[in-house]
């Protein structure tokens, strides 16, 4: 499972895409996603 960001401009190595921006996170592990956000707005996102 992992987060993917739709319309925030954020490194890519938190865009929660797994094997093409983040490795898988595997059962019983941890991920911290840790980025300032740069736009105020309204933005999607999902898992």
């Amino acid at each position: 499972t992992s987060v993917h960001w739709h319309g925030l401009r954020i490194p890519n190595a938190m865009d929660g895409v797994p094997e093409l921006t983040q490795p898988h996170i595997e059962p019983g592990q941890t991920f911290d996603y840790r980025f300032k956000a740069p736009d105020a707005g309204t933005f999607w996102y999902h898992s």
